[in-house]
C-alpha cells in the first residue's frame, strides 16, 4: 500500500500559479505511475495528468496542456504539479494517485488504486 500526502493548495488570482506537491512513502516510488486529478462537487473525479514511473512520459488533458506541467523526482519519493495561467475553471480539489500495478499508467481514475487525501485549489477571477 502506498501512502500520498499533498500539499500547496490555495487560494490564486486568475493568471496565476501554483506548485503542488505528493509525498508517497510505502513502496518503491520508482516502480509506479502516478497521475493528478481533480475534482468540484457534484461532477466525476477528472483526469488532470499522469507521469510514467521513471518520468520519461507525461500525459495532459486538453484542458490543462501547455499550462500545467507534472514531474517527479524519484529520489525524493516527490510527484509535483506545476500549474500556470490559472483560470477559475481551474478551481477544484486536486488529488494525487498512485497506479502501483503499472510503471506506464493510464489516464483512467479507476486504475489508481491509491489516493491522497485531495488539496483545495482557489483561482479568483
Amino acid at each position: 500500500q502506498v501512502q500520498l500526502v499533498e500539499s500547496g493548495g490555495g487560494l490564486v488570482q486568475a493568471g496565476g500559479s501554483l506548485r503542488l506537491s505528493c509525498a508517497a512513502s510505502g513502496r518503491t516510488f520508482s516502480s509506479y505511475a502516478m497521475g493528478w486529478f481533480r475534482q468540484t462537487p457534484g461532477k466525476e473525479r477528472e483526469f488532470v495528468a499522469r507521469i510514467t514511473n521513471s518520468g520519461g512520459h507525461t500525459y495532459y488533458s486538453d484542458s490543462v496542456k501547455g499550462r500545467f506541467t507534472i514531474s517527479r523526482d524519484n529520489a525524493k519519493n516527490t510527484v509535483y504539479l506545476q500549474m500556470n495561467s490559472l483560470k477559475p475553471d481551474d478551481a477544484a480539489v486536486y488529488y494525487c494517485a498512485a497506479d502501483t500495478s503499472s510503471g506506464w499508467g493510464t489516464s483512467a481514475a479507476a486504475d489508481f488504486g491509491s489516493w491522497g487525501q485531495g488539496t483545495q485549489i482557489t483561482v479568483s477571477s
